[in-house]
């Protein structure tokens, strides 16, 4: 973190923890009621800790990206389960290998239709890769901490746009979730700017203080999530209006029925506003910079 100027008579908490160190053992210095408090794992692990514990998640990023000078971003959500078209390729030929080596078998032939579908999604992983690329590679972005990338910080489409805006060379952010299930980050985020959080809460407010935009590809429970608490907080103004992009407008036409709910009148006309379709990393990145044409620089 960067090294803050000491202000009035106070010693530095590195000094007091060095003094604390420095103290006579006896039964009554070994007790972990005489340890600093904050220096106390198992207090600051205790269940009535966790408002602390939120508010520490909230503040560590956000001193981390004051610091780096990230001052505006575009969430980029999607998959973890996507791959990258090399690895979807080889999937799909040990299928077809493997079906015409058992052609009858009723879980070979399921196995070849889900690398076949995972083969077609891939094409999102390129298109992903390519946006993150285009959009961090414009000078608008590439040094000056705006529009920088910001993912889920996993596999997949996560992993296709931190990698876009590292081939680049511009930096780009993951916030990674502790889950039961190996979640590792992806080997493109820039170290210094890479988290890890507890709270999806936490998370999600990070995703979205600093966000100038969403775009959303392909996905399941995570990518919903995200996208619709994204647009519940546009549509009721909590948060400015941002482009909210959907990636591939006949997979997201045929999982959400937007029109369903201006029907039911459980949602306006208007609020079908919200939302861009789009199909290529082009259409994407062009959204972006019409919505944002004085930061580009762009003439009216």
């Amino acid at each position: 973190m960067m090294e803050k100027p000491k202000y009035g008579p106070f010693p530095s908490t590195q000094d007091v923890v060095c003094a604390s160190e420095l103290c006579v053992k006896s039964p009554q210095t070994e007790s972990s009621s005489y340890r600093l408090a904050y220096l106390d794992p198992q207090f600051m692990l205790d269940d009535d800790l966790r408002p602390v514990r939120l508010q520490l998640e909230l503040l560590k990023p956000e001193l981390l990206q004051q610091a780096a000078g990230i001052y505006s971003t575009v969430v980029v959500f999607g998959s973890a389960r996507t791959l990258d078209p090399d690895a979807a390729r080889e999937s799909y030929q040990q299928a077809c290998r493997a079906l015409e080596a058992a052609p009858d078998e009723r879980d070979v032939i399921q196995a070849h239709q889900h690398a076949r579908k995972a083969l077609e999604r891939s094409k999102y992983y390129e298109e992903a890769r390519r946006f993150a690329h285009l959009l961090s590679n414009q000078t608008a972005c590439h040094e000056s901490g705006h529009f920088v990338v910001v993912t889920g910080g996993g596999p997949g489409i996560m992993e296709a746009a931190n990698r876009g805006a590292d081939e680049a060379g511009a930096k780009s952010i993951g916030l990674n979730i502790v889950l039961p299930m190996e979640q590792a980050p992806n080997r493109y985020i820039t170290p210094e700017l890479c988290f890890q959080f507890h709270y999806f809460a936490i998370r999600k407010m990070h995703f979205l203080l600093r966000a100038k935009a969403l775009v959303a590809f392909p996905g399941g429970f995570g990518t919903l999530d995200e996208l619709f608490d994204a647009l519940t907080l546009v549509q009721t103004r909590k948060i400015k209006r941002i482009p909210v992009l959907l990636f591939g407008k006949a997979f997201w036409q045929r999982v959400v029925n937007f029109e369903a709910l201006v029907d039911e009148g459980t949602i306006s006309a208007d609020d079908l506003d919200l939302i861009y379709y789009v199909d290529t990393a082009e259409d994407a990145y062009r959204e972006i910079r019409q919505f944002y044409a004085e930061d580009f620089g762009d003439q009216s």
